[in-house]
């Protein structure tokens, strides 16, 4: 932002500076909405010293070949391992650590790198160090962040990152009519929970679902992994719609990229203030005409059970 006021000091309309300040307001609150951190399309990702995602997914299976003393080797970029004797090992995780991808000995000067060192573990583990060059960094995720659907789960987000089936408007993921309430709950660790902020709730289109949120995490409270956050939305169809609705939640987060996802609701019929009243009747009416059968049964049984075990005739019959 410092650039940016040095570049327009030299207007002097104070008009002119209201407008640009407004337009640099509306440019920043458009890129911070714009900004959530989805989860890499695979597994093949790591984070620098400042948590900032690194993605390699366009690395898979690139080989990079070692001439040891003791062994040869080549590595598929985050699928395995295989030696001259034929023998794979398939490797899980590939060390984050970057190191400076040109070796002070020379032998790595070019391409995507180099193995700079061997070391067995094991006859079927072994461990490698890459020299790899330092990739661009990605958006600074909120680690140890989670979203989920009960207090020890994560659907929605984890570990900072939205998951998939709730980056953007999925319909096979829409919550059905009936359900008029959905409760969040959300973790983070607690020496950097105070970060987190209120949400932002974003309805498209804007009328026809009303939304309100309540507990906790609405109102900004830091969450923890001991004592998780809820954030309570409550949804109401105002209005049927062939599509479903959608909900776009953002957490802003300080100092890291803001956590977002989207919720589908659908909206077959238009619900009132108590939710479904016609289907509420529906049921009260069912449960009232069960009532009345099961009395009329009983009073019923009874008369025959006084009049024909124990010979009672008349008023005698219908009194208890």
């Amino acid at each position: 932002m410092q650039s940016l006021r040095r570049r327009f000091h030299f207007h002097s309309s104070s008009s002119s500076h209201r407008i640009l300040f407004a337009l640099l307001t509306v440019l920043v609150s458009q890129a911070l909405q714009a900004a959530s951190l989805v989860a890499p399309g695979s597994n093949c990702y790591a984070f620098d010293n400042s948590s900032r995602v690194v993605d390699f997914s366009s690395w898979i299976g690139h080989p990079f070949e070692y001439d040891g003393k003791d062994s040869d080797l080549v590595l598929r970029f985050c699928k395995d391992v295989e030696s001259r004797s034929q023998t794979v090992v398939h490797i899980t995780m590939i060390s984050s650590k970057h190191h400076m991808w040109k070796l002070l000995n020379g032998q790595c000067t070019g391409g995507l790198g180099c193995i700079c060192n061997v070391t067995y573990e094991s006859s079927c583990r072994v461990f490698l160090e890459l020299a790899i060059p330092c990739k661009k960094p990605g958006p600074r995720v909120f680690k140890g962040f989670t979203v989920g659907f009960h207090p020890r789960s994560w659907e929605l987000v984890y570990d900072g990152m939205t998951q998939l089936g709730y980056e953007k408007s999925h319909h096979e993921f829409s919550f059905g009519t009936e359900q008029t309430h959905v409760t969040l709950y959300m973790t983070a660790i607690a020496s950097l929970s105070t970060l987190v902020q209120r949400p932002i709730i974003k309805v498209l289109p804007e009328n026809g679902l009303e939304v309100k949120v309540s507990g906790s995490g609405a109102t900004g409270s830091p969450p923890t992994t001991l004592s998780p956050s809820m954030l309570n939305v409550d949804w109401r169809c105002e209005r049927a719609r062939d599509t479903p609705y959608e909900v776009n939640i953002t957490i802003p987060v300080e100092g890291y990229e803001p956590i977002q996802f989207f919720l589908a609701k659908l909206c077959e019929n238009r619900q009132n203030q108590n939710g479904n009243s016609a289907r509420g009747w529906a049921i009260f009416g069912v449960l009232s005409c069960i009532f009345a059968v099961s009395s009329t049964l009983f009073c019923c049984g009874g008369f025959i059970y006084k009049t024909q075990v124990e010979r009672k005739r008349g008023i005698d019959a219908l009194q208890e």
